[in-house]
């Protein structure tokens, strides 16, 4: 089985975005009184956002379950205020899970956080909990900035978060870390905030004692780790310079990276650095590049095809990457 830890609903019908633009307009409205509202998507509309999108891929591509999430740049958590991200997080999940329920070979969900600046990660507990214990979700994805490129919250071994994690420990789900859009002009969204947003997180992890505090919590890191693999010397040297441990006794058995690289090259470096045990197979697509290579006339997110050329690999190595290591971190998945 190949799993693929790192999808996105980026296919979702018209009506989620259409549901957003006047969520959105309704907040310069000072009369208007914020309600939840409906979608009405119809499972019609969702086999056929699907059918020639992420399940025909899945086919061309022979892997076999996506671990689904809604869309990452949507997220949009510095968008309006508390209420305004609980309803629009509360849509995005139940579409989720409507897609698991229709295709539940095909994928299982994990859950956007309704986070917001300035509001307390304990407040996403009550969706965290929704989404695990009624929908069957396996993990969630946790904004590190939800200021959008500003960074106005405390970082992630502040106390400030010590609420979720605990709730996350509790429910032995992972979190992939993962920013949403820009609104700072200096941070294109997926070519630089999200790389900035993984590299930060794996900072933050390195010089903190969160995993003293929480030795069985589990984060992935996608787009390969951000610039960590590419640094690894830099880190372990940091960690010497600091008194701290290895990095593999540090932060291996709490930490994983996924392949959501897109050349032969990256992943070359990604699985010469990183231990297999700690690689999760990844492709995100329909994600942030679409478009063929034309140095290889493949499409630049079909990551398979790099894992299968990686000829140091033993066949155990790449059974852990293409479904062994989901299977661990994100351990409530069933089948």
């Amino acid at each position: 089985m190949i799993i693929d830890c790192h999808g996105h609903y980026t296919t979702a019908p018209r009506q989620l975005d259409e549901y957003r633009k006047h969520q959105i307009g309704c907040l310069c409205d000072e009369h208007a009184q914020p309600q939840k509202g409906d979608l009405n998507v119809s499972d019609d509309n969702i086999r056929e956002s699907l059918e020639n999108a992420q399940l025909r891929i899945q086919r061309e591509r022979g892997t076999d379950r996506t671990i689904f999430s809604p869309r990452a740049v949507g997220m949009g958590h510095h968008i309006g205020n508390e209420t305004t991200s609980r309803f629009w997080s509360e849509h995005c999940n139940e579409l989720i899970h409507r897609v698991c329920e229709l295709y539940p070979e095909n994928f299982v969900g994990v859950c956007q956080l309704p986070q917001s600046p300035g509001v307390e990660p304990k407040n996403c507990i009550a969706e965290l909990t929704r989404c695990v214990e009624e929908f069957g979700f396996v993990g969630c994805n946790l904004n590190p900035d939800p200021s959008g490129g500003h960074w106005s919250d405390p970082p992630l071994f502040d106390k400030w978060w010590y609420p979720l994690f605990e709730k996350m420990a509790e429910l032995d789900v992972p979190a992939m870390i993962h920013v949403s859009g820009s609104c700072n002009p200096h941070f294109h969204a997926t070519g630089a905030h999200y790389i900035n947003g993984d590299t930060t997180a794996f900072m933050q992890f390195l010089t903190s004692k969160l995993f003293k505090d929480f030795p069985t919590l589990k984060f992935v890191i996608p787009h390969g780790g951000g610039a960590a693999p590419y640094h690894w010397g830099r880190y372990r040297g940091i960690a010497q310079d600091m008194g701290l441990p290895p990095l593999k006794e540090l932060l291996l058995n709490n930490v994983y990276f996924d392949t959501c690289v897109y050349h032969q090259a990256g992943i070359d470096l990604l699985t010469k650095v990183i231990p297999a045990d700690n690689i999760l197979f990844a492709s995100e697509m329909v994600g942030a590049v679409r478009g063929i290579d034309p140095e290889t006339g493949h499409y630049f997110d079909d990551t398979r095809r790099y894992i299968d050329q990686v000829s140091w690999l033993s066949a155990q190595d790449k059974a852990k990457i293409f479904s062994g290591n989901a299977r661990k971190v994100y351990s409530r998945m069933k089948g």
